[in-house]
């Protein structure tokens, strides 16, 4: 179920950052906090998705996802802008949520045979 619901936010999160004119959210929250949101989901989603990976791994596809991302927003048709800070708020999402998953997975006994 994990994996699916990772790869669905993976693909909705990569959608909304390359449509021309994404919807108005409740709120209005700024730009950083929806990246801030999206990829500490997409963190918390893999880590539970794939629990014998290393987060390190996780932490770094996830991260390259992000400057996939701002570089597909430099398309002039798409009428965005890519921005590194961006790409360096999803990073540090990211890092944050695994990093307490990285303390969970420590604490709790694993099945790796």
């Amino acid at each position: 179920m994990f994996p699916f619901l990772f790869w669905a936010a993976l693909v909705f999160a990569f959608v909304m950052a390359v449509l021309p004119q994404p919807p108005q959210l409740p709120g209005d929250p700024s730009d950083k906090i929806q990246h801030i949101v999206a990829f500490a989901v997409l963190a918390a989603l893999a880590g539970a998705a794939y629990p014998r990976t290393a987060l390190l791994r996780i932490l770094a596809g996830l991260s390259a996802f992000g400057a996939v991302i701002e570089i597909v927003q430099t398309v002039p048709a798409l009428h965005r802008d890519g921005d590194y800070i961006d790409w360096i708020a999803d990073t540090l999402a990211a890092a944050a949520v695994l990093g307490m998953a990285a303390l969970v997975r420590r604490q709790v006994p694993s099945n790796r045979g």
